[in-house]
């Protein structure tokens, strides 16, 4: 016997989830295990139910599909993202997911969407979403928010709160109203997608957001820091004095 094929409708209209599990009813192979109004929802769900695919639709409050994407990283089940808009159609070929489909979704269309999903999940294919997400942030920018998964937990961090960040190895160290917030994420994309007028490379480990800034003192004799304004210290190089002085 053939296992069924499980799949996750995340939506927050009740009608649209309910015209989906009607149309993926139809379809022996199919097992609808659950269904998620929001993003917070299906994070959680998704991690406990582990399903074979996704039918996430992109534009949902707090927590829309592309950042349910980037929360879940490398736990992503093949996508297929739901959306009333055709403008998202090629953010969702670029996060390489199985297909995507407008609404109303048609019979037709949702058969061939599940062929193209069978074959991926034959194939075994690791779905990269790196790009997607990085090209969303870049469509966003300059960034407003930061989205961070700390074990069961889900961090939506306002720019404005973050006094610094701060590299480690592959990961970010986010540091905001006196916590720090490790993200899987590059400084580099980081500088990229932050407002110029309000943060600054000044170190090739930091970004400093000037407005925690409350004075630059001298380390040593080539060498400074930037005290913050919650007391704080952090290094400043050569080339990030020279950026900063711009600000000053």
């Amino acid at each position: 016997m053939i296992d069924k094929i499980s799949a996750i409708i995340i939506d927050d209209e009740p009608l649209a989830v309910q015209a989906l599990k009607a149309l993926l009813e139809r379809d022996d192979d199919i097992e609808v295990v659950a269904e998620c109004m929001n993003g917070f929802d299906a994070v959680k769900c998704i991690q406990e139910k582990k399903p074979d695919i996704l039918f996430l639709d992109i534009q949902m409050p707090k927590l829309d599909g592309f950042d349910v994407v980037e929360l879940l990283g490398k736990e992503l089940p093949l996508i297929i993202f739901v959306t009333a808009f055709d403008e998202y159609a090629i953010k969702a070929f670029e996060a390489r997911a199985v297909d995507y489909l407008l609404k109303p979704v048609t019979p037709e269309r949702m058969m061939k969407a599940l062929q193209r999903a069978r074959e991926q999940l034959k194939l075994k294919e690791i779905q990269s979403v790196d790009a997607v997400i990085q090209q969303h942030h870049r469509d966003l920018r300059p960034l407003g928010r930061i989205v961070i998964k700390d074990g069961p937990a889900i961090h939506i961090i306002p720019v404005n709160d973050i006094s610094h960040m701060e590299a480690q190895d592959d990961y970010v160290n986010i540091h905001s109203r006196g916590k720090a917030f490790l993200k899987y994420e590059t400084l580099n994309h980081l500088e990229e997608v932050l407002d110029e007028r309000q943060f600054c490379r000044i170190h090739r480990s930091y970004i400093l957001n000037i407005n925690y800034l409350k004075e630059i003192q001298p380390m040593s004799k080539d060498s400074k820091v930037a005290v913050l304004n919650n007391g704080q210290s952090i290094p400043i190089s050569r080339t990030g004095y020279n950026r900063l002085k711009n600000y000053l």
